[in-house]
């Protein structure tokens, strides 16, 4: 485990990572493999996506590992690296704010991205109020480690259609508003949006706006254009490598 002199300084340099306009690409990885070469290809900063983290072991996405099972692999990654980490815990696996951040910063991740829809409870959605509480919570037990973990706080209103089409938009801004007031330090309304819906959401929000993009044919011109502060690549970079891989291995049967 890192010190946590070491950890604050990494979770300064992942915090200084997010940019408006000039955003940080953070390529999502899922082993030691996958974020040595990242980090080789020249980025300073990486997350554990938790779809091909889960892939890597034989398990579902949605919360069909454990938290511990999470925590060893990411103590593995950050044990390869030299950059900061961080973890997408998808809806906290059921563990408290307390539990969750003294895990991550044991594996020495400095980082966490936590979603509104509860796997463990049906997929049901958490209410704005209790998203935001959960933030806050996550934000108070940081504080209390003396490490400043970089919350990323997602919003599934897109992925899970809450609401109608006219007003999603606006769903999505009042619950990372909501997040921002609990202590996020950067807003995830998760899903592929055009280059003038992207914008507006950018504008609307006080906070760096993370978005996700394909590595294959993303263009990092527009997420700047439209003023995201980060980039990730959810499953994508693996799920292209493992289209690549089967046309290569493919012709040898």
């Amino acid at each position: 485990m890192s010190d946590i002199t070491e950890l604050e300084t990494k979770a300064q340099a992942l915090l200084a990572l997010h940019v408006p306009g000039a955003p940080g690409v953070l390529p999502t990885v899922w082993d030691a493999w996958s974020a040595r070469a990242a980090v080789a290809a020249g980025f300073g900063g990486l997350t554990v996506g938790s779809h091909p983290l889960a892939d890597s072991i034989g398990r579902p996405d949605s919360e069909g590992m454990s938290f511990t099972e999470v925590t060893t692999r990411v103590a593995q990654i950050t044990e390869s690296v030299p950059v900061p980490v961080s973890v997408d815990i998808e809806s906290g696996y059921g563990q408290s704010a307390r539990t969750l951040i003294d895990g991550l910063l044991a594996a020495g991740a400095v980082g966490l991205n936590i979603e509104d829809t509860v796997h463990g409870e049906g997929g049901r959605m958490r209410s704005s109020e209790e998203h935001a509480a959960l933030i806050g919570e996550l934000r108070a037990a940081a504080d209390a480690s003396g490490v400043h973990v970089v919350l990323n706080a997602r919003t599934d209103t897109f992925k899970n259609k809450l609401g109608a089409d006219d007003e999603r938009v606006d769903l999505a801004i009042a619950r990372m508003i909501a997040c921002a007031e609990a202590g996020a330090d950067s807003l995830y309304p998760v899903g592929f949006h055009d280059e003038a819906t992207l914008a507006r959401i950018c504008a609307a929000l006080p906070l760096p706006v993370n978005a996700i993009a394909n590595p294959v044919d993303g263009d990092l011109a527009m997420y700047a254009r439209a003023g995201a502060g980060r980039i990730s690549f959810g499953p994508l970079w693996q799920m292209a490598l493992a289209k690549v891989s089967a046309e290569w291995l493919t012709r040898w049967h």
